[in-house]
């Protein structure tokens, strides 16, 4: 599993002109699912999101996570994160999983920073999406959560 995080002020997810997900200050997730992704792979990106200390409240010195400062997360699905772009001028998609096995993948990620008490909004899964946000930093990471068992 693939994310991107990025810390922001605020961000918002939009479906045909319809706000569909909007935060205040957190983090937005973009979620890339891959074959053999499964619970190990998202309570391990759950965890990462929930603790990574990327926050320096004001005043109030050392890090803190976005669990720790009451932020948000945006979670969005994004298959393209597992392009492959060595060959060509034309991105291969093949390391990403379909839509079917994805969408309960990215769920499970949503549902287990709520259930952290993180306050979560999302995209629309295989909706064209306008994600806006306001980047706070910026602090934009890249987690990698390689397939248990997999040699990386």
């Amino acid at each position: 599993m693939r994310t991107v995080l990025q810390r922001v002020s605020s961000a918002q997810v939009r479906v045909d002109d319809e706000v569909v997900g909007a935060i205040g200050p957190g983090l937005v997730a973009l979620v890339g699912v891959t074959h053999g992704d499964g619970p190990d792979e998202v309570a391990t990106t759950v965890r990462k999101i929930a603790e990574l200390r990327l926050f320096t409240p004001e005043g109030d010195g050392g890090e803190r996570s976005v669990e720790e400062t009451g932020g948000e997360v945006l979670v969005v699905s994004q298959f393209t994160l597992h392009a492959d772009v060595r060959k060509g001028r034309r991105p291969s998609w093949g390391a990403a999983a379909p839509g079917p096995v994805a969408e309960p993948v990215v769920a499970a990620v949503a549902d287990g920073l709520r259930e952290r008490g993180i306050g979560v909004a999302t995209g629309r899964f295989g909706a064209m999406m306008e994600v806006a946000l306001v980047g706070d930093g910026p602090v934009t990471i890249v987690l990698d959560v390689p397939p248990v068992g997999s040699p990386a």
